[in-house]
């Protein structure tokens, strides 16, 4: 093999059990596809997508201009069932709407995330989560069961770490001719089979 300067992402094909692709990362992060990706259809379907349809729904409200403490509460019980709410609730109506308009309306990932986790209770996950019910097409969840159906079992939640996860998904979601959010229904699907396969 010839030798490759600068930091990689490896993406790994299991049917050769060889790696298909390397894709140079901002900060060489490494992430590793840990299934079959003929496989990412089926584990989408059997996720159950409409359990996302309330966040969904209510991103698409964002998107319109609704910047309301009713949206940002439905996808935040999407993404973490309610743990933190108590944060949730110290931002005023008009830090949210601020936050959730300049979000929206941010030219940059960077930037989107930075409003937002100036919000009580709002970090990178959270974030993430807002944004990707907001614009689906061009942002995904972050999580440690996708996370970790990607090879990786890393604590950090920083917005560096973040941008490097969110390229890698757009990297498989364009490779394979997958939606983001197919692509994050199937990686969290897997670790949800394979969880109950060990447990």
């Amino acid at each position: 093999m010839i030798p490759l300067a600068g930091p990689w992402i490896l993406i790994q094909d299991h049917n050769s059990k060889t790696e298909r692709q390397m894709a140079r990362t901002r900060r060489g992060t490494c992430f590793k596809l840990q299934f079959d990706p003929t496989d990412i259809a089926r584990l989408a379907k059997s996720y159950g997508p409409e359990q996302d349809d309330g966040a969904l729904a209510a991103g698409r409200r964002i998107f319109r201009g609704e910047y309301t403490r009713e949206n940002l509460t439905a996808i935040f019980e999407w993404k973490t069932k309610g743990r933190g709410r108590s944060r949730l609730m110290a931002n005023t109506d008009e830090e949210i709407a601020d936050a959730l308009a300049l979000a929206v309306r941010a030219k940059t990932e960077r930037a989107a995330l930075a409003v937002l986790t100036g919000l009580h209770g709002v970090h990178v996950p959270v974030a993430s989560a807002i944004l990707t019910a907001v614009d689906p097409e061009r942002y995904t969840v972050i999580d440690f069961r996708a996370l970790e159906s990607l090879g990786s079992k890393s604590t950090d939640r920083s917005v560096n770490f973040y941008l490097d996860y969110l390229e890698t998904c757009r990297r498989l979601a364009r490779e394979h001719r997958i939606t983001l959010r197919d692509l994050d229904r199937a990686l969290w699907q897997w670790w949800g089979e394979r969880d109950a396969d060990t447990g």
